[in-house]
């Protein structure tokens, strides 16, 4: 998208000038989320992936937007993004 703009060539004596638009590609999950069991006090990992690398991701539990802390860690690798929780317990179901 940033690659949109007004584009010249140049001769010295003329010029030509084309507009270029490109069309952004939505984001989509190429794999989605899927549900997961884990014991008391373990931690378990959440993974999707998407059809865009390294597009931003927020994570949340219910409505509740989620942050990094001892509890929860954020990964994301190109078109992958995992949401590790760690010592789980009933509440985080």
């Amino acid at each position: 998208k940033s690659d949109s703009d007004t584009y010249t060539c140049d001769i010295g004596d003329a010029q030509s000038r084309a507009k270029l638009v490109v069309q952004e590609v939505p984001v989509l999950f190429k794999k989605e989320l899927r549900n997961e069991e884990a014991k008391e006090g373990k931690q378990v990992k959440l993974t999707c992936e998407l059809n865009k690398p390294d597009t931003p991701v927020k994570w949340m539990k219910g409505d509740t937007v989620l942050y990094a802390s001892e509890k929860y860690e954020f990964k994301q690798h190109g078109t992958v993004a995992e949401l590790i929780i760690r010592d789980v317990k009933s509440i985080d179901s």
